[in-house]
């Protein structure tokens, strides 16, 4: 599969997806947006892909969220234009989170707007010492996107989400992680091999479990207490059948390490 505004290549069963504009910030395009969606669907297909990293090409930016220069290009239909761009990213964002595999971001620079936005939907999120987030969507006079709204309040509350959302606030990685919106900051020349080395470990565990685990987690939100017990006793039920399950069962009661395979 042949991308301009992404690169996704394969280190064994890790898949690893780079933003690839770092002349232009590797702010998001109407492209780039539909080759993340491709990119997600190719690696939810895949069984042999048990982890992904995401990341941003060059040292200054993850991604500075639209292309502005693009949303004036469209002026004309700029509304129709958003929804294509959304829908797209959107849909990405989805298969991400709905994927067996885990998802690591690599926040390597900067995260502005749905850079931002993009970052906060990894399973786990490391950061660069020397990264920044910020919002900065009402600095444009624009609302956010990119699932920012949902994955924000749970994350940090709903008043600090508003904060980073109506004062544009600039958050250093530190800050990031004292706030729960990073897992781990690591020097800036660490990062790759700590976010690959990690997703190498992932790659080597129970991925349909972990799959369940996505799901439950995600759908936890917005399900009753009973509701959610019923899906955890199905997933239970339902987990119990793979080969790792029974695997990882009788390499417990053995006192061994389990041989996982992704099934």
């Amino acid at each position: 599969m042949d991308f301009q505004d992404i690169t996704i290549e394969r280190r064994d069963t890790v898949a690893i997806i780079t933003l690839n504009r770092p002349n232009e910030a590797n702010a998001l395009t109407l492209r780039m947006a539909t080759e993340l969606h491709d990119a997600a669907l190719a690696c939810d297909a895949d069984p042999t892909v048990r982890a992904v990293v995401i990341t941003g090409a060059g040292e200054k930016m993850f991604c500075a969220g639209g292309d502005l220069k693009g949303f004036l290009d469209n002026a004309a239909d700029l509304p129709s234009f958003m929804m294509r761009i959304t829908s797209q990213l959107h849909r990405a964002i989805s298969v991400f989170n709905r994927m067996e595999a885990p998802v690591i971001m690599a926040v390597n620079g900067t995260a502005a707007g749905g850079g931002f936005s993009f970052a906060m939907t990894g399973d786990l999120i490391l950061a660069a010492d020397k990264a920044k987030f910020t919002m900065a969507y009402t600095a444009a006079g624009l609302s956010p996107d990119g699932s920012s709204t949902h994955f924000l309040p749970r994350l940090i509350g709903v008043h600090r989400a508003k904060e980073l959302l109506f004062t544009n606030r600039v958050l250093s990685a530190e800050e990031a992680q004292a706030w729960g919106l990073v897992n781990r900051v690591v020097p800036a020349a660490e990062l790759m091999d700590t976010a690959i080395g990690l997703a190498e470990d992932l790659a080597r565990g129970p991925t349909m479990a972990f799959g369940v685990v996505k799901a439950l987690l995600l759908d936890s939100q917005n399900a009753p207490l009973d509701t959610q017990m019923e899906y955890e006793a199905r997933g239970m039920a339902n987990i119990v059948r793979t080969q790792d399950a029974q695997e990882g069962i009788a390499a417990f009661v053995e006192k061994r390490k389990p041989n996982f395979v992704g099934g």
